[in-house]
């Protein structure tokens, strides 16, 4: 068994495509050797800044031998039919071939055994093919090349059993043969490196200052990042999204302490480590109470004689003219309330066919307001006014250089205007939840503004019909509908969901064009997709969908709070025996009574006469039904669920009773009506609850 290894040598790669091409690399290389049928025992990727390679172990030195049979014509049949066969088959005579009684007459057949290629005469082909598709984000020409790559294409290493393959890779204007060498590190190391196999091309990588794996890479850099820390009495900011962003940037990674100058740390923690991260990839640090310490970590990809000392003057001095920057906005921002900022507001486009910025906010402002009444504790001003301040940070200098801070500098400047701690966190927290590991807001101010943002923008895309297909969601309604039902569900609110989505509706007026049917139409597909949303919200809970189903199907159900009682409930009643037993005895009742009512051409929606009630068993499921009716809808009203299904769960005994002695379709016409009306009260009650017939099982 032999081993591939193949390495792709350029300039530095982009640290956000590395890992995406190191796993596209390696599956379509490794889908081309199936599919030639060569078989393999493993195979690894592996990226730098500079090189993507893989590793194949347990490759043949050759296809396997294979054997062909095509069926032929008839035996006997026309020579012209016989002859093609032959040219078809790539024979010269009959001779070749064998005859086979199939059961239905004698045949030719050709058996063609064809000998297995040399896996170095294959590689190549399937090398080359593989780095014709692989697809990267943004890619470029050089020279006078036509072929695209990442960065220039400097080198491939492509190595079977250690042995160099024969391939070239045609830039369009020149060429890069594969070979056995490679390069170290741009810096700590000089000249080729003649490589015969992965083990032997790792360790003299290693030795050449470029560490291969980029597990170990990340690894080593925490490691660093921690005993660097460490050794000043402080800790790293966690950040595993710039750890990994650092690790591509990096094949010899060396951590450095800088210091932040004292006059920028009265510039809010945010920024400075907003800065500091996209600006400059730096590692935060706090101190042991967990504030912002004025020190920060650089990763060199250089071991410097100084011991570091010209990078981090050089690093300090970047992030004094960054930070620098940052304090002036601050400073700048500070001069401008943001109530003074609210009319720039009117200037913003928010979306082509959903009119201003501004108009959204007064949309939120008159929502919140609403939304107040039905979340314990919150006041109708405070909500309105954080609303209507919501928004001005997006016209501030802070915002318009660092976009992710949006909200988070509203609520600085809210401060500093000296205004209600609830509506600084209000505006801050408006956005939240931006996903299923973000923290839900919980103040009723915060609640309120977060709500009603959210539902503004998912009426106003509804209602311009630029709902999420398949995939594509651009503008995050998945995500805005998640969150206002974590906002209700967890904050465990009270209220109409259908109402407060009219009301959002209503609100766009001659903004959205369309008439008052489009409209009501829209909010009918709104409330399907949070009932979609809240399926997928529920599912980690372990509720069945078609529970939840089975409740949105009433119509009448969208306080999403007593929703997931009453499908809590359900769930109790379903999963026990008499609940099973009972859903079959339901589906058997509905399934009868549709398929006569549909015969009949007419409901029997009225209620049994209790006259031609003749059997026990039909009197006894009647006086059932009467009492469960009352009790059920009792129950209901109250929202006492649990007591609601023990009600239906009574009735398991009189329906099964009904079904085994009571023949529903009999002969006389108006005792069959009324045994389908009896049918009609076991639907009726079970509604109540739920559609059961949505109801799996």
């Amino acid at each position: 068994m032999a081993e591939l290894l193949l390495e792709l040598f350029s300039e530095e790669i982009p640290a956000r495509m590395q890992a995406r091409a190191a796993e596209d690399l390696q599956r379509l290389v490794t889908d081309k050797l199936k599919v030639a049928g060569l078989t393999f025992t493993s195979a690894k990727s592996f990226v730098t800044p500079r090189r993507l390679a893989l590793v194949v172990d347990g490759l043949p030195l050759a296809q396997p031998d294979v054997k062909e049979e095509k069926k032929g014509p008839r035996v006997g049949s026309p020579q012209q039919a016989v002859d093609g066969f032959l040219k078809s088959a790539g024979l010269a005579s009959l001779d070749q071939c064998e005859k086979r009684d199939t059961g239905k007459g004698e045949f030719y057949f050709a058996v063609v055994e064809k000998k297995g290629v040399a896996t170095a005469a294959i590689l190549p082909e399937i090398i080359l093919a593989a780095m014709g598709d692989l697809s990267w984000p943004k890619s470029m020409r050089w020279a006078a090349n036509t072929q695209r790559w990442v960065r220039p294409l400097h080198g491939i290493v492509a190595l079977l059993d250690g042995k160099p393959l024969s391939g070239v890779f045609d830039l369009g204007g020149g060429e890069v043969a594969f070979g056995d060498k490679t390069k170290g590190h741009r810096f700590l190391s000089s000249g080729e490196i003649t490589v015969t196999n992965f083990a032997d091309y790792k360790a003299k990588l290693k030795a050449a200052k470029v560490i291969l794996d980029q597990a170990e890479r990340r690894a080593s850099i925490k490691a660093q990042a921690d005993a660097v820390a460490a050794k000043e009495g402080l800790a790293v900011k966690p950040d595993e999204g710039l750890l990994d962003e650092v690790t591509g940037l990096v094949e010899w990674p060396t951590v450095l302490m800088g210091k932040i100058d004292d006059e920028f740390m009265s510039v809010p923690h945010e920024v400075l480590t907003t800065s500091m991260r996209v600006n400059q990839k730096y590692f935060a640090l706090l101190d042991k109470n967990g504030k912002l310490a004025p020190r920060f970590l650089v990763t060199a990809n250089i071991e410097a004689s100084d011991g570091g000392k010209a990078i981090i003057h050089g690093n300090e001095r970047v992030l004094r003219a960054r930070l620098s920057d940052a304090k002036f906005f601050w400073d700048q921002d500070l001069k401008v309330t943001l109530a003074e900022r609210t009319p720039q507001l009117d200037t913003i486009t928010y979306h082509a066919k959903l009119g201003t910025v501004g108009q959204k906010v007064s949309r939120v402002k008159a929502l919140a307001r609403d939304l107040a009444k039905f979340i314990p504790g919150c006041d109708a001003g405070l909500a309105n006014q954080a609303a209507a301040l919501a928004k001005s940070d997006l016209v501030s200098g802070m915002v318009g250089e660092f976009p992710e801070l949006q909200g988070i500098m509203g609520r600085y400047y809210a401060r500093h205007e000296n205004l209600s701690g609830e509506v600084a966190d209000a505006i801050a927290d408006h956005y939240k939840p931006l996903g299923p590991n973000d923290t839900c807001p919980s103040a009723p101010v915060s609640i309120a503004v977060a709500l009603a943002d959210k539902i503004d923008t998912l009426a106003g895309f509804f209602a311009i019909d630029e709902k999420p297909t398949g995939s594509k969601d651009p503008f995050a309604l998945r995500r805005a509908a998640l969150g206002v039902i974590r906002l209700i569900l967890e904050n465990k609110l009270r209220l109409g969901l259908r109402d407060v989505l009219a009301s959002s509706f209503h609100a766009y007026g001659t903004v959205v064009a369309g008439s008052a049917n489009d409209l009501l139409a829209a909010a009918d597909d709104l409330m399907e997709f949070f009932a979609d949303r809240l399926k997928v919200a529920l599912k980690e809970q372990g509720a069945r969908h078609d529970l939840i189903s089975a409740v949105f199907a009433l119509g009448t159900e969208d306080d999403l709070t007593r929703l997931l009682a009453r499908v809590d409930a359900l769930r109790s009643l379903v999963d026990s025996a008499e609940g099973a037993n009972l859903l079959a005895g339901y589906k058997r009742a509905t399934n009868i009574l549709r398929i006569e009512e549909k015969k009949d051409g007419a409901a029997h929606s009225a209620a049994p006469d209790t006259a031609w009630l003749q059997l026990d068993e039909e009197k006894a499921l009647h006086k059932a039904l009467g009492v469960a009716h009352q009790q059920v809808a009792d129950s209901v009203a109250r929202e006492d669920f649990g007591t609601a299904m023990r009600a239906l769960a009574v009735l398991r005994a009189p329906v099964d009773a009904f079904f085994d002695k009571v023949t529903v379709n009999a002969d006389e016409k108006d005792l069959r009506g009324n045994r389908l009306r009896l049918l009609n009260s076991i639907r009726d009650t079970f509604n109540l609850v739920a559609d059961f017939s949505k109801i799996e099982g």
